[in-house]
């Protein structure tokens, strides 16, 4: 034991008298035994650090991710159902999803009239095509839609107006654009009024579409053109030799989230018997409820955040039980000292709280370094990196509670030793 240590402790235990070692004293020997040996203190703190850091950037990191999905549940439309074509077959070859024209507008009629629980019943064709303003282009999906197609799928108009019903009926020549399609013809001016060509197609732009950002599956839900969809039958879909009334997809919303399952059950049913499938046989298309399918995808998230979240943890453990070796190495190269201190009137109550009190300021100090590191991480992940991140105060309190749980929990053992050694025993140890 070096002689400024002892000298420290004697003029505490003294000038206080036996029982009354203040809290700043205790606190004050505790800082004065770390700068000791400040490079042990240091490395001790490492894994505290590191696994405060881990914490704060992968929390940070699955609470991005999260927030992400939850969006895009929002995206595609409260309690969605979705009905595409199937395959089809020729030459013993088997064609992919969608490859035959199986829906129409029968089917639809037959989901809204038919089926309990149906709010909104939406049939719509897609295609692609090059659209023109002057002399900016750019290729784009196109949208056949109905009035429901709207409030099934969450789509809102920012600017301008919707369509009318008189649109809808008349296969008017008026569209709807996403911003990003609005970005790319117009470059910042008002679109509303304007005419673009669709193809060889002119159309008059009667409104912009609320954004939604990118999709679950990485598309740009904003680079889009929505028209009537007798519209799109009548003038864009010529090339794509449709059967009269047949329609590419039909969006199906449920007034209550619990009705989805019947409903997606009653839906094939029908289809079913509309389309004369035998029992057994192949359907000619394919349902799917879109919210379990991201509710699965949520889930999974959620488990990898879990994941993430316990190995950060193990990683603090792991930095605790280093504080807690180091707590019991400096027990046993200070044994004179505490005899020593016991001799001059400190109590096992005044040793204990001194040897937890270094190991709580060696977890603290590094629970703050370890935030300080993790907010930049998190920082720079959300600037650099692709992963979309949230960073939450909440998180970095947490952060700062386990940092000090630490040092209690860990510390605890180290000073209940030190607390009961006996003096005599204390004071003939050769150390």
């Amino acid at each position: 034991m070096n002689a400024r240590s002892e000298s420290l402790s004697v003029h505490a235990a003294a000038a206080a008298g036996p029982g009354r070692v203040t809290l700043a004293d205790i606190v004050g020997m505790a800082v004065f035994a770390l700068r000791g040996n400040v490079l042990r203190s240091v490395l001790t703190a490492l894994g505290v650090i590191i696994g405060i850091a881990a914490v704060i950037v992968m929390v940070s990191v699955g609470q991005g991710t999260q927030a992400e999905l939850d969006r895009t549940i929002s995206n595609l439309g409260s309690n969605r159902i979705e009905v595409w074509p199937g395959s089809g077959r020729g030459g013993g070859v088997r064609f992919g999803a969608g490859s035959v024209s199986s829906l129409d507008d029968g089917d639809v009629a037959a989901i809204r009239n038919e089926i309990a629980g149906v709010q909104y019943v939406a049939g719509q064709i897609r295609g692609a095509a090059q659209a023109v303003n002057a002399e900016r282009n750019w290729n784009t999906q196109w949208v056949g839609v109905v009035a429901d197609y709207f409030p099934t799928n969450g789509w809102e108009v920012a600017e301008g107006a919707g369509f009318s019903p008189r649109d809808y009926g008349g296969a008017a020549k008026v569209v709807l654009i996403g911003t990003s399609l609005r970005d790319k013809l117009f470059e910042g001016e008002d679109p509303i009024g304007r005419q673009i060509r669709l193809g060889r197609v002119p159309f008059t732009v009667v409104g912009v579409l609320k954004s939604k950002g990118q999709s679950g599956w990485g598309g740009d839900m904003d680079d889009v053109a929505m028209v009537p969809l007798e519209t799109a039958r009548r003038r864009l879909a010529g090339q794509m030799n449709l059967p009269p009334g047949s329609v590419t997809s039909i969006s199906v919303g449920t007034a209550r989230a619990e009705d989805l399952p019947r409903v997606e059950r009653e839906i094939g049913d029908l289809l079913r018997q509309r389309h004369k499938i035998p029992p057994g046989g192949e359907d000619d298309f394919t349902v799917r409820n879109l919210t379990e399918i991201v509710s699965a995808r949520t889930q999974t998230t959620r488990l990898m955040s879990l994941l993430l979240g316990a190995v950060a943890t193990i990683s603090l453990v792991v930095g605790g039980i280093g504080i807690m070796n180091i707590m019991l190495v400096s027990v046993t190269e200070r044994i004179r000292e505490i005899g020593l201190r016991m001799a001059v009137g400190a109590g096992p109550r005044e040793i204990h709280l001194q040897f937890l009190a270094e190991a709580m300021l060696i977890s603290l100090g590094g629970g703050v370094i370890g935030i300080a590191l993790g907010i930049v991480g998190t920082l720079l992940t959300s600037r650099f990196g692709a992963l979309p991140v949230a960073l939450d105060w909440q998180v970095i309190a947490l952060a700062t509670g386990f940092s000090v749980a630490t040092g209690l929990f860990f510390g605890f053992w180290p000073a209940r030793k030190a607390s009961r050694l006996e003096p005599i025993e204390a004071l003939r140890h050769q150390g």
